[in-house]
């Protein structure tokens, strides 16, 4: 095997330790905030949820909210349905429009959302508290390069 082969072979393999190493973490740090979450009688994905809906401070249709969880509607038609039975979450008519369902918060479930607020800042603290803030930065931008 020539210099370069050998240069790409290892610069593959570093690649892909690199690769699996963020996956990992990413695992971990999903596995903790489920933990956490679960403490308090929500997922992620319940979570979610209710973040887009605190933030959104209005209604939203089942569809902007599949949209703006990356997630296909019968996904969110079925964790509004949950969220619903917990007493988190109550549909309403649209004003406009009465064929478009909406989800609204209830005010248990402005309470969970302010709860999983708290507990992803606690999260979001224990990960920074693991870092220098020149570590932080240098992966807060790391990541946002490879998000793009």
């Amino acid at each position: 095997m020539n210099n370069k082969a050998q240069q790409a072979e290892v610069r593959s393999e570093t690649e892909e330790s690199l690769l699996w190493q963020i996956i990992d973490a990413a695992k971990e740090l999903e596995s903790r905030l489920e933990t956490e979450l679960a403490k308090v009688g929500l997922s992620l994905a319940k979570g979610s949820v209710l973040r887009t809906l605190g933030e959104a401070n209005e209604p939203l249709s089942l569809s902007e909210l599949a949209d703006q969880n990356c997630c296909v509607r019968s996904n969110i038609t079925q964790l509004v349905d949950r969220l619903e039975t917990d007493g988190l979450v109550r549909r309403v008519n649209d004003p406009d429009d009465r064929r478009i369902t909406r989800a609204a918060l209830t005010i248990a479930g402005r309470k969970a959302y302010e709860d999983a607020i708290k507990i992803v800042l606690i999260q979001e603290q224990a990960v920074e508290g693991l870092l220098t803030p020149e570590e932080a930065a240098v992966l807060s931008q790391a990541l946002k390069k490879l998000s793009a």
